[in-house]
């Protein structure tokens, strides 16, 4: 993979990297799409990551479709797949992780501690194997991906971070990897957190900008269905991560909720227009 990437560098070809798990969804094949429009070659990886999942998490069960999923990225144009082995990416000895402090300790890292400590050390890793000059990411992992925006910032990586919006069920629940884990009352279930996120755009369509009672929305919303615990619902700045009580600049609804026994996250990204305190939404 190394030497591909040095080939392909020294001919000056821009190479677009879509990192995943596997277990691709229509969320992976866009992004693969989208690269194919800026970039040749594209690469993409499948890689498992034991370092991102907790003790009790889903690492063993984690659903690995190999096949399907080197169909799948065929068909969306993908040049090259990197499979590396787990003793290729750690291999004995290894000692040496990424943290981004701050960012990572709050929602996502507070309810699955070293989660990004493994996710920023394996996708450094994988930039620096794969060299791309463009790597893709989704936004429903928001926090990830301001994490690894971050990182990337910080260590003077040669690498652009590029952002691609949510990719949706046609009744709104966002695609993920995990809704395999549900039955189909769950199934049923699950689109409440599209209808929480639903009710908080409504709230502010109306001219609502009071973050508190936004949040009360959205978790009276989740409530009401039965199979749903909320893990969270916060409103915060979309560059610091960190709580507001006003809608006065980027902000993001993050959610984090479990379905059953699977976890599913989501979120609403909120954007001020000009100077008219008109917002836009980007589901």
């Amino acid at each position: 993979m190394k030497e591909s990437a040095r080939q392909a560098r020294a001919e000056s070809r821009i190479i677009g990297f879509v990192p995943t798990m596997g277990a691709l969804h229509a969320g992976h094949t866009a992004l693969a799409q989208r690269a194919k429009q800026q970039c040749a070659p594209v690469v993409a990886s499948i890689f498992v990551n034991p370092k991102q999942f907790g003790p009790n998490e889903d690492f063993t069960k984690y659903p690995r479709t190999l096949e399907a999923d080197c169909e799948k990225f065929s068909a969306a144009g993908v040049d090259a797949l990197f499979l590396p082995a787990a003793a290729e990416i750690y291999p004995s000895g290894f000692r040496t992780y990424v943290t981004v402090e701050g960012l990572s300790d709050r929602l996502e890292g507070r309810s699955r501690p070293g989660h990004f400590r493994g996710v920023a050390t394996v996708v450094l890793k994988l930039l620096e194997i794969v060299q791309p000059n463009f790597a893709y990411f989704g936004r429903k992992d928001a926090q990830q991906v301001r994490i690894i925006s971050q990182m990337a910032r910080d260590l003077n990586l040669d690498t652009e971070i590029v952002v691609s919006p949510i990719v949706r069920e046609p009744d709104g629940l966002a695609l993920s990897s995990r809704n395999a884990y549900l039955n189909p009352d769950e199934r049923r279930a699950a689109i409440v957190l599209h209808r929480a996120l639903e009710a908080a755009r409504a709230e502010l369509t109306a001219g609502v900008r009071d973050s508190l009672h936004l949040q009360s929305i959205i978790r009276r919303a989740l409530q009401a269905e039965p199979l749903a615990a909320v893990d969270y619902a916060e409103i915060v700045d979309a560059d610091a991560f960190e709580p507001v009580t006003r809608i006065a600049r980027p902000c993001y609804a993050l959610l984090a909720v479990f379905i059953g026994k699977t976890r599913l996250i989501d979120n609403l990204y909120i954007e001020p227009v000009g100077d008219s305190g008109e917002l836009a939404y980007h589901l």
